[in-house]
């Protein structure tokens, strides 16, 4: 820890975001939203050059939804005609062995097919080089947020009532007074050493070479049947992604967890993929280690960890950035609670109370699927003939049950939940979340399920900043919980839903949180005081 010098009077930063990719920008959004000042410091000066990840799910969409920014972040990334579809290939130009056709994001923006959709906004293909200047562009325009790129958190002090940290800018040293800290700072997190407090889990699961590549020849070999994803079967298992659908490409290579990588020629593993040499320019290379890791503890009296500071795995899906996403959309509402009066300090509990369980079920999931795509392949889907078919044949069919739910995996973005939640009223125990699968009907603990309302919007878009009722029988009077909200202080939306949605809203009343999560399901015979004082956290905080 280093000590600021003793005439270095503190600054007042409100919330300090320690971070300024994915998870810490969207949460800076969300409490700009909410009104609640916050401080980012960042302490690279530039953004790096590492695509990293190139997919934002369902429910990230959803979340950027509310925040305003879902269109600008669609009609980024990938030309907007060009395919998202998943190819599998023994190499670029050799034999295709299945394939995974999905849309462009012109046709979501046409909205193709919207009436079976389980989402106002299905997941996007985009690299976060493309990502994150949206989010950053946004944040910077709000009142409220400020951000310090080449900023970097030297030093935490929680106390109960406030934290100090101890910032360095330019060799100089400055202590923020603020009320909370979150650590969106990474794997490296600097907030998460300060607290002492270390991942668990397999630390190595496989070793990887990524490589970002300029080639426009790589680009029109691909444009003989453009997907978003070549997966290729040459000596490695290796994934070819477009990034801007032309000359910028990522190149993932994956290796035995004890393989030294260092050895590794890049040319060599594209031009292995490829099945031929073409003329490309190196822009980067990254060697680096896939884990299953989860923090022992996501919170230490006013700091917070999300993001990969929480929970670090092996990227097969863009799991680790979007749970990060979410972390932030559950911190955030709950952080501006506290902050404008209307919930106790105690609602902060619920934070590692819903996201841990989360994030430890994602962790095991993601190394399953992580071992399904890493698994070893026949060798024979190299041969020549009737051999080499039959080959590539039985290994489609391996692909076919393994690669759906992966690349649509709607159970992450819809299944997850707080079931068990000291917020949650009525939650009952649950199956670990599954990659592939939800249950498209409304539970305590949940998501909303979506559904398309008579004037196009989604019921998703009815639903207030604060706390909302959603009505089923509009002969339900609503009264008691205006009131009690009233008297609670507790901002509080009512909504009525139409009677041709009841198999998926099965109750009368619905009480859904900021975050569209549902916080209990009832009918007219309920206490909405009672009810609205569990769901902020006052329950718990009268607990002895």
């Amino acid at each position: 820890m280093t000590e600021p010098i003793s005439s270095n009077t503190p600054e007042q930063a409100g919330v300090l975001i320690v971070g300024a990719g994915p998870a810490g920008l969207t949460l800076a959004l969300d409490l700009a939203g909410r009104g609640v000042p916050c401080h980012v410091v960042e302490a690279t000066e530039e953004r790096g050059a590492n695509p990293r990840c190139n997919t934002t799910s369902a429910r990230s969409m959803e979340i950027f939804r509310r925040l305003g920014l879902a269109d600008d972040i669609r009609r980024a990334g990938l030309p907007q005609d060009h395919p998202t579809s998943i190819h599998y290939r023994t190499t670029l130009n050799g034999e295709e062995i299945y394939r995974l056709d999905l849309p462009a994001s012109r046709d979501v923006l046409d909205g193709a097919g919207k009436q079976d959709w389980p989402t106002p906004e299905p997941q996007h293909r985009i690299s976060q080089l493309f990502l994150e200047p949206i989010l950053e562009r946004r944040a910077t325009a709000l009142p409220g947020v400020t951000l310090e790129r080449g900023t970097r958190l030297v030093g935490l002090r929680p106390y109960d009532s406030h934290v100090e940290a101890v910032v360095e800018s330019a060799g100089a040293l400055r202590t923020l007074h603020c009320a909370y800290v979150v650590g969106c700072d990474g794997a490296r997190s600097t907030v998460r050493r300060q607290l002492g407090i270390r991942y668990e889990g397999v630390d190595a699961i496989q070793q990887f070479v990524s490589t970002l590549y300029r080639s426009p020849a790589l680009g029109r070999l691909a444009a003989r049947d453009r997907a978003w994803t070549y997966w290729t079967y040459g000596r490695r298992i290796s994934s070819l992604i477009a990034i801007d659908g032309g000359e910028l490409w990522l190149h993932h290579v994956a290796f035995g967890p004890e393989h030294d990588t260092g050895a590794e020629d890049p040319e060599a593993l594209l031009r292995d993929a490829v099945g031929e040499s073409v003329p490309h320019e190196v822009l980067g290379v990254v060697r680096w280690t896939g884990r299953r890791l989860v923090a022992q503890r996501y919170r230490e009296r006013r700091v917070f960890l999300a993001g990969d500071a929480a929970h670090l795995w092996i990227p097969v899906g863009g799991f680790g950035m979007n749970a990060g996403i979410q972390d932030a959309a559950a911190l955030g509402w709950m952080l501006a609670a506290v902050h404008h009066g209307w919930a106790p300090a105690e609602l902060l509990d619920a934070y590692e109370l819903e996201r841990k369980p989360v994030g430890e079920q994602f962790a095991r999931a993601v190394g399953a699927a992580a071992h399904q795509a890493f698994a070893d392949f026949p060798p024979g889907i190299h041969r020549p003939g009737a051999e080499g078919a039959r080959a590539r044949a039985e290994f489609a069919r391996r692909l076919a049950v393994s690669e759906p739910p992966r690349y649509s995996p709607d159970g992450f973005s819809f299944g997850y939940h707080y079931a068990g939640s000291p917020l949650v009223v009525g939650g009952q125990q649950q199956p670990d979340i599954a990659m592939g699968t939800y249950l498209r009907r409304a539970q305590p603990g949940f998501r909303l399920p979506h559904a398309w309302l008579d004037d196009d919007r989604s019921v998703l878009d009815v639903l207030g900043p604060g706390f909302t009722l959603l009505r089923t029988d509009p002969g339900v009077s609503t009264a008691a919980w205006k009131a009690a909200a009233g008297a609670l202080g507790v901002p509080l939306s009512v909504a009525d839903l139409p009677a041709e949605h009841s198999d998926r809203y099965p109750a009368e009343l619905l009480l859904v949180r900021p975050d569209s999560h549902v916080a209990w399901m009832g009918g007219a015979d309920a206490d909405p005081g009672a009810l609205l004082h569990t769901a902020t956290g006052r329950a718990a905080a009268r607990r002895p």
